[in-house]
């Protein structure tokens, strides 16, 4: 459904997005790898375990499972993690990003993209450590779930975007 002007009888056309983003953080293991690292650090633990076991060791048994269990815990926070990300929408009049943490808490910015520079920080070696939206004096950071490459590309596709904004709409004429 179209939103519709005050008079409520024509339609108004939304404005084009020139930008839209959503950054997550990367995981490299899915649940599948996951079971199989557990299944293994648990084996392994399990049968060295055992041997202390079998040697009279028996307190050693349990310190193994209670390895297993912190790296359980610490997958699972990692995983936990995993579920912030962020939004980054360009259109001509307004800049907006939108993060949302592993816990479910929302900020939001509204911006308007001819105030709006787009600043990094850059290593020699590396390339883009931090990417920073800057109006009014203000620095916003954005995209730090991305890696310096993944950076790169996205600061050149929202630069891009951001220089659209700022020149302004631009009319097609067919003939």
């Amino acid at each position: 459904m179209m939103p519709r002007n005050g008079l409520g009888t024509e339609p108004v056309d939304p404005e084009p997005t020139l930008f839209s983003a959503i950054v997550t953080p990367h995981r490299s293991l899915g649940s599948v790898g996951f079971l199989i690292v557990m299944a293994a650090v648990g084996g392994i633990s399990f049968v060295a375990g055992m041997v202390f076991l079998l040697l009279g060791a028996w307190p050693v048994f349990g310190f193994f499972g209670l390895d297993v269990l912190l790296v359980y815990w610490a997958f699972r926070a990692n995983y936990r993690a995993a579920a912030a990300y962020e939004e980054v929408t360009v259109t001509a009049s307004e800049l907006r990003v939108r993060k949302v943490s592993h816990r479910g808490r929302v900020s939001e910015w509204t911006l308007n993209p001819l105030w709006v520079k787009l600043d990094r920080e850059t290593h020699e070696e590396f390339g883009i450590e931090r990417l920073f939206l800057v109006s009014r004096g203000r620095r916003l950071p954005i995209a730090s779930f991305l890696g310096p490459q993944e950076k790169e590309s996205f600061a050149a596709a929202l630069g891009a975007a951001i220089g659209e904004a700022k020149r302004g709409p631009t009319r097609t004429v067919l003939e």
